[in-house]
């Protein structure tokens, strides 16, 4: 009889929704830091574990996904990456606006005392454009290696189109190699819960909330511009789409995409939860095989807000004077810097010097303001995944929904 109980309660684990189990993963991940720190820091390697997972994965996705879609892509048979794109480039253009308007609101101030360590960030705009055309070029084996998805997104594109000649024994056959990995990431994804009980426990054991206190405001700053991004700016751009209330789209977005990327801190571990959102959402595979890991590489409206507003608190501390014109450019330079932000945790932060540049702050103050970054890095950089990866799918969903209804009306004229 415990033996069936037993049976039934871990059927009911396995097929119960894996929102509410991410939930009860927090809370006891919460307890477990607040009851016993080493028991926490013990568990933590449950989260480095999961996040390994996915990271390991997601390359490999990429890869058979986008070269499957492509190889059985008919002739005729239409996409909507395009409108994806100038989502992806408003939406992100639009974050950087509003980190500006933010920063001239409620400007912040910075304690610029502690070292970045020995950190090298990019020189200039023109080094992340040819890194971004070096990793395009980059070995296949090499780009699945370091999880290069610029690079892993070439060779998956020019092998799909390579294979759309062959027969159909080779189709079928990337066809199940794609499946499979999609099946190892679904069994991955379940773990979700495990993870982050792991992570939360350890984080918050580790390093603890008190040293975000003392940026309190900038951070109330940075996490204000993110909400009012994601439940403001990204509504509109989705309501410019599909005509229709956006909110129940962008909330769905947000607790499958946004939970799983707040607490992995990393676009490209993420990408994997994305794709099993927009499978479950019933979208284009042909066009979310694309555009979601395309999606973790440019589209960066977290990072923007990042780089425009602990740019401006550098500004602000060294009193330095901005007028409109320039906050208009600096919008456009952080946004062309968040799109060669790396998908990794803190990515966004090595960019900042790029953009104090544009005000004359030097390598070595820029680099104590990169420092700030990794300080408040345990909430920012959460908050600033969690807005890029939700984006993603988003912004995918909504392009695709559009697209069918447009479809559909064509269909009922005819």
């Amino acid at each position: 009889m415990t033996t069936h109980r037993s049976a039934g309660l871990w059927q009911r684990i396995a097929q119960g929704s894996l929102v509410k189990q991410i939930l009860i993963g927090l809370v006891l991940g919460i307890l477990l830091a607040w009851i016993s720190k080493p028991a926490a820091i013990a568990v933590g390697l449950l989260g480095t574990l999961f996040v390994g997972a996915l990271k390991a994965v997601a390359p490999v996705l990429v890869l058979m996904l986008v070269m499957a879609s492509i190889a059985n892509h008919q002739h005729g048979q239409k996409t909507t990456i395009r409108p994806i794109l100038v989502l992806y480039l408003i939406g992100t253009f639009s974050a950087a606006l509003v980190a500006v308007v933010f920063s001239f609101l409620f400007p912040s101030s910075l304690h610029l005392a502690s070292a970045a360590g020995d950190i090298t960030p990019p020189s200039g705009i023109v080094e992340v454009l040819r890194g971004l055309l070096l990793n395009m070029v980059s070995n296949p084996i090499d780009a699945l290696l370091n999880a290069n998805y610029i690079g892993i997104l070439v060779w998956a594109v020019g092998l799909g189109f390579a294979l759309r000649h062959g027969n159909d024994t080779t189709k079928n056959l990337v066809n199940d190699l794609a499946a499979a990995v999609t099946f190892i990431v679904k069994a991955v994804i379940r773990f979700a819960p495990v993870g982050i009980f792991g992570l939360v426990a350890s984080t918050l054991a580790t390093t603890g909330f008190d040293t975000l206190w003392g940026y309190a405001q900038l951070l109330v700053v940075l996490v204000g511009c993110m909400l009012l991004v994601a439940l403001v700016v990204n509504p509109l751009l989705v309501f410019w789409q599909i005509r229709r209330n956006p909110y129940p789209l962008v909330l769905t977005c947000l607790r499958e995409s946004g939970v799983y990327a707040f607490f992995t801190r990393s676009s490209a571990a993420n990408i994997p939860v994305n794709m099993a959102l927009c499978e479950k959402l019933k979208l284009d595979r042909d066009t979310y095989s694309v555009s979601i890991p395309l999606g973790a590489t440019i589209n960066m409206a977290g990072a923007a807000i990042t780089i425009t507003v602990l740019t401006l608190a550098a500004v602000h501390t060294l009193n330095v004077g901005v007028d409109l014109p320039t906050a208009l450019l600096l919008s456009v330079v952080a946004s062309l810097c968040a799109c060669g932000a790396s998908g990794v945790a803190g990515g966004s932060l090595l960019l900042i010097p790029l953009a104090c540049n544009m005000f004359g702050i030097p390598n070595e103050i820029a680099m104590q303001v990169v420092a700030v970054g990794f300080i408040i890095g345990v909430l920012q950089d959460s908050c600033e995944t969690a807005l890029n990866s939700s984006t993603d799918a988003l912004f995918t969903a909504a392009a695709c929904m559009a697209e069918e209804e447009r479809l559909a009306k064509n269909a009922l004229r005819n």
